[in-house]
Formats: structure tokens, sequence, C-alpha cells
């Protein structure tokens, strides 16, 4: 409150606005949208949608799977009935993952899988009723990530397709490694055959054969293993033929 003396009389500054009273906890949140129905599907699921290519290998249940991935935000590129098209669909449609749904995979159906895991490499994931191990071995050889025995239920979808993607991936790291460490091996047998013809027909040391072929990598801009085999094949051309 504040006095002025100046004219003899008083004033009050009014007094500052009182806030509204909070809402009701009840209230406030009614006011709130409400969350999406799928946002839980949405975490669990891959935030990129997934291509997906079904084959019908005999049980007839896709129509279940195909309502499942719809649900999930995923997108089914196509359904097939017929091992014989798969690799071609594969090449044509290009899915991220290959679903087949079988009572027991067929041999045509293994082959076919066999030939997309050897040429263009997915995960797949096979359904399968057959519990017998004998189907099982010969679908893993032929690049299946996944066999799921009577396990078709719906729920259980996502977490077989995030398995099998997984484990594809491990797969095509590890086989990396190996092709990585099997280039390297035979780089350096070429290496070490190539310093053996140099010393053979040159007379030099394994140090000096071995310094020669690092200047002549050098000098032309190749790697080592590229001029020991070039070295390596000019001995072959000049070996003599065998009588």
């Amino acid at each position: 409150m504040e006095v002025a003396h100046g004219a003899g009389v008083s004033r009050r500054t009014p007094a500052p606005p009182v806030p509204p009273p909070p809402l009701p906890v009840a209230q406030a949140a009614a006011t709130e949208p409400p969350p999406s129905p799928r946002t839980e599907t949405a975490e669990a699921s891959s935030s990129t949608p997934l291509r997906v290519l079904l084959i019908d290998d005999g049980a007839h249940r896709v129509s279940l799977i195909h309502d499942e991935l719809a649900r999930l935000g995923h997108l089914v590129v196509g359904v097939l009935d017929s091992a014989l098209l798969i690799h071609d669909c594969v090449l044509r449609l290009q899915p991220d993952v290959v679903i087949v749904d079988s009572e027991s995979p067929s041999r045509d159906t293994l082959e076919h899988l066999a030939t997309v895991s050897a040429q263009s490499p997915r995960p797949v994931v096979v359904f399968s009723e057959d519990a017998s191990t004998a189907p099982m071995q010969q679908a893993l050889k032929a690049g299946v990530s996944a066999y799921v025995i009577a396990g078709l239920q719906p729920q259980r979808l996502l977490p077989v397709l995030q398995v099998a993607i997984a484990r594809f991936e491990q797969d095509r790291e590890l086989r990396g490694q190996l092709e990585v460490a099997q280039s390297a091996l035979s780089e350096r047998k070429f290496v070490e055959r190539a310093k053996g013809i140099l010393m053979e027909e040159i007379g030099l040391s394994e140090t000096q054969a071995y310094a020669h072929l690092r200047k002549l990598a050098m000098d032309r801009g190749q790697r080592l293993a590229q001029v020991a085999e070039r070295v390596v094949q000019a001995r072959e051309l000049l070996k003599p033929p065998s009588a």
C-alpha cells in the first residue's frame, strides 16, 4: 500500500491479479493428447520399414504373417507360392528379408534359398512344423538365418525377425573377416614365391629379394602382392614345358 501526503489524500495501489488455481490432476491429464496406439510397436520395431518377400511353401498361413507385418509397419513386396521364382523375385523386388512358411521346407525351396544366399545374400526366416533334424540342418546350410519350429504366432514375429537380422549381420561380418584373412594369406604366398624366384634366378639374398620387390612396387605404384604375382606369372610363362 502507498500513501500520498501532498494532497492529504491516501491512495491504494491496485493489488496484483491472483493467478487462477491449478487444474486438478485429472483435468490436466485430460487436456494432453492421448498417446498414439502404435507408439509401443514403433519403438519395438525398426525405425525403417522392412521390405519383406513371403514364400508360401505349403503351410498356407502367409496371410497371418502378412497382417502382422502390416501392423508392425513393414511392407510385403511379394507373396510367392512357387520355389522356382524365389531367386528371380529377390533380384527384381530387392527385399530386406525373406520369410518362408512351410510344413517342412521342400528340396526345391532349400536349393533356391541356397542360390539366393550365394548370389544375393539377405536374412531368411523359415517357419516350419517339421521338428526333425535333417530339414533344419539343410536349411541352415542353405543360408537360413532363423529356423522356427511350431512357432508361427503373430506376437513372436518381431523378435524372430530381429534375431534373424542380427545373426545375418554377424555371419556377414565373420565372412568378411575370413575373406580378408584368406586374401592376406594368398598374397603372402605370392610374395614368398616371388622372393624365391629372385633368389634362384638372380642370386639375391632373401632380404635383397624382398627389397627389390618393394622397390618395383613403389616404382609402379602397385601393391607388393600385385608385383609378386606378376613375377610368379612371368616365371610360369618362361618355364619350359614338361616332357
